[in-house]
This record gives C-alpha cells, sequence and structure tokens, in this order.
C-alpha cells in the first residue's frame, strides 16, 4: 500500500545513506550489504508484529524509532509521512506496552526500548496469561457446568465469521491442529508470508508427523518470495492461476475457512479482513471438490525451473 512503501522506503532516507557513505569507505557491494533490502526489513517487521501482537504500522514505528534515537512523536511523524495523530496514538499504545519510553523534557522525547528488555518483558507478560488460565481453567469449567445447564451438542451445521487477520490466523491454527483429513491452503503469497510469521508452519509441521497432508496452492507474483513458500512446511505445494484474490482454507469432510479478497493493507489486523468459518458438511464438500479441480490443474513447484532476473 501507499503508507507501507513510505514508510519501508524512508528506512533509506537520505540522512542515513548519507551517514554510512561518509562514514565508510567500502565499495558499492560493502554498501548493499550494510544497508538491509526493504524486503529484509518488511519480513522482519511482520515477525516482530507477530510475536508482539502489533500492527505491522506499530512495528514500522519501533524500528524506525530504534534507527533515529530519541525524538519528539511529531519529528517521527514528518519523517516517516503518516498523520501526526496515528503517530501519538501509536507511541501512546507503544508506551502501554513498555515497547517504548518518553523523556520528562518538553517537548518529550520518545525512545525505542532495547529489543532483548522488550522481548522479555513480552515473554513473562505472556507466561503470567499461561499460568493463569492452567490454574484456573477446570475450577471455571466445573463451576459452569454446575451453574448452568448447557446443551451444545447438535447436528446442525454451525457458522460464525471471524474478523481481522489475527482472528483469522487463530482459526486456521485450530482447523490445522485437529485435522485428521487432507487440509487445502488456498490464497496469495502475500497472504503466505503473513502466515509464515504466526504459529501456521509449526501446526502443519505436527499435522505432517501425524501422516496427515497439508496442500498450498498459490499464484507466483513475486520470485523474491519462493523461499517463504519453501519454508512455510506444506507437504506439496502447487503453482496455478487463482481466480480471486480470496483465501480458503478447508479439511476434507470436516470444516472450512472462505475469506473475501485478502487484504494487502499494512495493519496486521485490519477490520476490512473477514472470514466465513463453518462445519457444514455440503458447504465443506463443494469447496474441497473445488480446491481438488484446482489442485489436479496447477503446476508442482519446482525450484529449478524458476529462473530469478
Amino acid at each position: 500500500t501507499h503508507m507501507e512503501t513510505k514508510v519501508t522506503n524512508n528506512y533509506f532516507s537520505s540522512t542515513n545513506i548519507g551517514e554510512v557513505t561518509s562514514t565508510s569507505k567500502k565499495n558499492n557491494l560493502d554498501l548493499e550489504e550494510e544497508i538491509p533490502s526493504i524486503h529484509r526489513i518488511e519480513e522482519l517487521c511482520q515477525k516482530l508484529s507477530s510475536i508482539l501482537d502489533l500492527d505491522e504500522i506499530d512495528a514500522h514505528i519501533y524500528l524506525n524509532l530504534l534507527r533515529m534515537g530519541p525524538v519528539t512523536a511529531s519529528a517521527l511523524a514528518r519523517e516517516l509521512h503518516i498523520d501526526r495523530t496515528k503517530a501519538y496514538r501509536t507511541i501512546d499504545k507503544l508506551l502501554n506496552l513498555k515497547i517504548v519510553s518518553t523523556t520528562l523534557s518538553k517537548p518529550k522525547l520518545c525512545i525505542a526500548n532495547k529489543p532483548e528488555d522488550v522481548l522479555q518483558a513480552i515473554l513473562r507478560k505472556k507466561e503470567g496469561q499461561i499460568i493463569k488460565i492452567k490454574n484456573s481453567q477446570n475450577e471455571i469449567v466445573q463451576n459452569i457446568r454446575k451453574t448452568i445447564p448447557t446443551n451444545y451438542e447438535s447436528n446442525l451445521p454451525r457458522f460464525h465469521i471471524a474478523q481481522g487477520t489475527s482472528q483469522i490466523y487463530s482459526e486456521i491454527e485450530k482447523i490445522i491442529e485437529n485435522a485428521q483429513n487432507t487440509v487445502y491452503i488456498v490464497t496469495t503469497m502475500k497472504d503466505i508470508a503473513k502466515m509464515y510469521h504466526t504459529t501456521i508452519p509449526e501446526r502443519i509441521n505436527a499435522l505432517e508427523k501425524k501422516g496427515t497432508q497439508v496442500r498450498l496452492l498459490t499464484e507466483i507474483t513475486d520470485y523474491d518470495m519462493i523461499s517463504v513458500i519453501q519454508r512455510f512446511g506444506a507437504t506439496e505445494t502447487r503453482i496455478g492461476k487463482l481466480r480471486s484474490r480470496g483465501r480458503i482454507i478447508v479439511e476434507q469432510g470436516e470444516k472450512m475457512i472462505l475469506s473475501d479478497a485478502v487484504s494487502d493493507a499494512f495493519s496486521r489486523n485490519v477490520e476490512s479482513d473477514f472470514a466465513i468459518c463453518t462445519d457444514s458438511l455440503e458447504m465443506v464438500n463443494n469447496i474441497y471438490t473445488l480446491c481438488t479441480l484446482l489442485w489436479n490443474n496447477s503446476k508442482a513447484l519446482k525450484i529449478p525451473d524458476i529462473h530469478i532476473s
């Protein structure tokens, strides 16, 4: 998107490149190695946003604060070409999460906390949450059963809407984790790159160890992403012509997730990203048949056959 291009490209500001040039007498190859590629920064941003449960714009602001050092929120907004209100709102969010700090001076300066301190703080917080859930889950379940008469067994098909990329990925993780039959994943390369920075590849690996296949079908739009597809870990990957930019995840005879066009928006959890989740047997089998047809009309991903100019 427009915002993504501006914020990412700004990492290569003339000031930053000028500093590298003036302080080192290296050849052009050395400079290329010293200044990270846009693709590497984007991959780092996606991974960081996944681990810290942030929107990608939040992660970009944190990375740029690490680069720039102490700076006012308004100066940061100008540097990254983003709305000043958005910058202030993001800084407040990062302050609450203890990812950044501010000074007592006037005007206040924003300072990125050390990455190791940020990750340790997030880890301690998540460990505390897990311990709390483990310690209370049996008590809560028993209290519910004693207090509320429940009747959730039904042969009727279930439908629900998952809204936001993170919520949809969580639904995908559950399907893969509990799958007993072949699973199709049909989506764009951009979506695969985002999934790669979640626990979905780990779920795929665990499922394959049980002998269940995960088939990935996508369309090549960026040859730089081939390595990500390889590391994604699907049992087999095929390349075909996608008729839409939607997302399909379906387990044979069980469940499916069907999304509208996958958003390329900068935010990791955009509200416009939504999906229908259902266990309707007729719908699941129809979509599974469609995926099988697409699969049979696609070609296997063969790295030696791909020539990158």
